[in-house]
């Protein structure tokens, strides 16, 4: 469902700032993978987002989902293949307008504009059911205004919006980072949901390293702009926070004694 090949990206080329994000990444997801992605500040996890959803061209190197090389398209032809959650929840919706738009928006990712009614009798009914899903309340509220809503609630619609068309690709940006606890054990318990029902191909960055244990089926690490660590299968589901440590630490050539120093 997702390639990449030799991909690379260098950020203020030829100045003082010069940066290197991205070293030459391979990668391969199936279908249905969910992978979280791991690794300290400036290892290269959201240039790494960024650069599939094809927010900035990369340097080096292609980009395939589903089998269709998107390595050239801008980031507007490729949103029908990739749904997306960012780490702020302010984000991905539109505050001004009603719940019911906002998911109006979202189905007709992709599709042809036309001059039509904007909510149908039937898409408010197939609205008010999906918005039982999220557990909140909301498909009693659908006329109110998004920018109305909680945090932890428009994520929540965020991460329904993103989805309500099955995407190619689901990419959680740190979706939960700026949620208090209790709010973001619930998001990521959608997540799960969202991601299981739909049998969706998903890549979920995160600081939290129980969370990177916790939920998906395969873990990737990075430092320095590349992927130093790719743990799947009945090896992930007996990792703890102990063994990623010692990972770290024997792979990246450095000694680390908590989660909070490798991820400051």
């Amino acid at each position: 469902m997702l390639e990449l090949c030799k991909v690379c990206k260098t950020f203020n080329i030829g100045t003082v700032n010069e940066k290197t994000a991205l070293c030459g990444v391979d990668l391969h997801l199936d279908e249905g993978d969910f992978v979280t992605v791991i690794g300290g500040n400036g290892a290269g996890k959201s240039t790494l987002l960024n650069a599939i959803a094809g927010v900035w061209p990369v340097d080096e190197g292609t980009i395939s989902i589903g089998g269709a090389d998107v390595t050239g398209l801008p980031e507007y032809k490729r949103a029908p293949y990739i749904g997306r959650v960012f780490q702020d929840p302010m984000m991905g919706t539109a505050a001004n307008m009603e719940i019911e738009e906002n998911l109006a928006l979202a189905f007709r990712r992709g599709s042809r504009r036309a001059l039509r009614w904007g909510v149908t009798r039937s898409q408010r009914e197939q609205y008010h059911e999906a918005l039982k899903k999220l557990g909140l309340g909301l498909e009693e509220h659908m006329t109110a205004k998004v920018g109305l809503l909680s945090g932890g609630q428009r994520q929540a619609l965020t991460l329904l919006m993103a989805t309500l068309q099955k995407p190619r690709l689901l990419l959680l940006d740190e979706h939960t980072a700026a949620l208090d606890p209790a709010t973001a054990a619930k998001v990521l318990e959608l997540s799960d949901q969202f991601v299981a029902e739909n049998n969706l191909t998903a890549m979920m960055i995160t600081h939290n390293m129980t969370d990177a244990i916790r939920h998906g089926n395969r873990l990737l690490m990075m430092n320095a702009g590349k992927i130093i660590l790719d743990i799947s299968g009945e090896e992930k589901k007996k990792l703890k926070k102990a063994d990623l440590l010692q990972k770290f630490a024997e792979i990246a050539g450095v000694q680390e004694e908590t989660d909070e120093v490798l991820l400051s």
